[in-house]
C-alpha cells in the first residue's frame, strides 16, 4: 500500500492529504521508462563489445576461428610450394617430353582452367571469412585439375616411350651381312645393268657379296612372314615384317635358319648366303620396304658401322655397275 503524505494547514489548524497531480505522475512514469530503455541499450552495447563479458563458449569459438585462419594460411603456403613444383613439371612436359615425342603442348588455358560454374561456391558464401574459404577452395580445385591433366599427359608420354622403344628396335638399322665378311659391295639401290639381259633397269635393293654359308642377320626386330622359294627370281628368301610399316627381304640364300611366324630380334641369324634363284654369283640381295614402297637400304645403316665405313659403302653402292640378280 502506497504511503499517504500530509501537510499541516495552519489556517485551519488541521492536517490535509498531499494530492499529486496526474500530469506530474505521468511525467515521472515516462522519465522512468526512458531511463530504463537507455540503460538497457548501453548495457547491451557494452556487453556486445567488451570481451570481459564473453562466455566460455564464445572464447572457445573465437579460438577455433583463429586456428582455422592459421590453418588456411599454412595451407595456402603449402599450395604455393606445390604450384612451383607443378609448374616446373608442366614446363618440362611441354618443352621436353612432348617435344621429343612430337606431341602438341598443353596450353595454360586448359591446364589452369579450374571450374567455371559460379554456383559451385555459393554454399560457402555468407560467413565472416567466406572470401578466404572460397579463394582457398578455388585454388585447390585448380590444382586438382592441373594434377589430373598432368597425370594423363604422363600416361600418354609413357605409352609413347614404350612405342618409341619398339619402333627403334623394329627399324632395319644394320647390314644383313657382317662387314668383315664382305668381299665388296656388288651393287647398290637404283638403276643398274641386268646381268642376264644387259638392259638398264631399277635395282630395288643392295647386293652383298660373300662366301656361300656366310650368316645373314635380321636387321631389326620382327616376325618372319615368309621363308620359301616361291617368289620368281629370289630363290630361297626370307621376308620379315617389323611393324610400323617396315618390311625387309633377304634373297638368294643357300638355306634358312628360321620359319614363318617365328619372332626374331635384330642380329639373329635367319639364313646363309647362297646363289639360288636368278643369281649370277654368291650374294645376299637385300631390300627394305616402308609402307608398301621400296626404299634405299643405305638410309638405315646406323646400327653397326662407323662413319668412315658408311662413307665407303655409300661410294660403292652409288656406282652404276652391273647387279648380280
Amino acid at each position: 500500500m502506497a504511503k499517504v503524505k500530509y501537510y499541516y494547514d495552519s489556517e485551519n489548524l488541521a492536517y490535509r492529504k498531499i494530492k499529486t497531480k496526474k500530469r506530474i505522475k505521468f511525467g515521472f512514469i515516462i522519465l522512468f521508462l526512458l531511463a530504463s530503455a537507455l540503460f538497457g541499450f548501453l548495457a547491451f552495447v557494452i556487453l556486445l563489445n567488451t570481451p570481459y563479458f564473453e562466455t566460455p563458449k564464445d572464447r572457445l569459438q573465437a579460438r577455433e576461428i583463429e586456428n582455422l585462419k592459421l590453418n588456411y594460411s599454412i595451407l595456402n603456403k603449402k599450395m604455393d610450394q606445390i604450384d612451383a613444383v607443378v609448374e616446373s613439371l608442366e614446363d618440362r612436359d611441354n618443352n621436353l617430353y612432348r617435344v621429343y615425342f612430337n606431341k602438341k603442348e598443353i596450353p595454360d588455358s586448359i591446364r589452369k582452367a579450374g571450374f567455371s560454374r559460379i554456383e559451385r561456391y555459393k554454399v560457402l558464401e555468407g560467413y565472416n571469412n567466406s572470401q578466404l574459404v572460397i579463394n582457398t577452395t578455388k585454388r585447390i580445385d585448380v590444382l586438382t585439375k592441373q594434377l589430373a591433366i598432368q597425370s594423363r599427359s604422363l600416361d600418354e608420354i609413357l605409352k609413347l616411350a614404350g612405342a618409341k622403344e619398339n619402333l627403334l628396335s623394329a627399324i632395319p638399322a644394320i647390314q644383313p651381312v657382317q662387314n668383315e665378311n664382305l668381299k665388296r659391295m656388288a651393287s647398290g639401290f637404283g638403276y643398274r645393268t641386268d646381268p642376264f639381259t644387259k638392259v638398264r633397269k631399277m635395282h630395288e635393293g643392295m647386293d652383298f657379296t660373300a662366301k656361300v654359308g656366310t650368316p645373314v642377320y635380321a636387321t631389326g626386330d620382327g616376325v618372319v612372314d615368309r621363308a620359301d622359294n616361291n617368289a620368281s627370281g629370289f630363290g630361297n628368301h626370307v621376308v620379315i615384317r617389323h611393324g610400323f610399316g617396315y618390311e625387309t627381304l633377304y634373297a638368294h640364300l643357300s638355306k634358312y635358319n628360321c620359319r614363318p611366324g617365328q619372332r626374331v630380334k635384330r642380329g639373329d641369324v635367319i639364313g646363309y648366303v647362297g646363289s639360288t634363284g636368278r643369281s649370277e654369283g654368291p650374294h645376299c640381295h637385300y631390300e627394305v620396304h616402308k609402307d608398301g614402297k621400296v626404299v634405299n637400304p643405305l638410309n638405315f645403316y646406323y646400327g653397326n658401322i662407323s662413319a668412315v665405313e658408311y662413307v665407303a659403302i655409300t661410294k660403292l653402292a652409288n656406282q652404276e655397275n652391273q647387279s648380280l640378280d
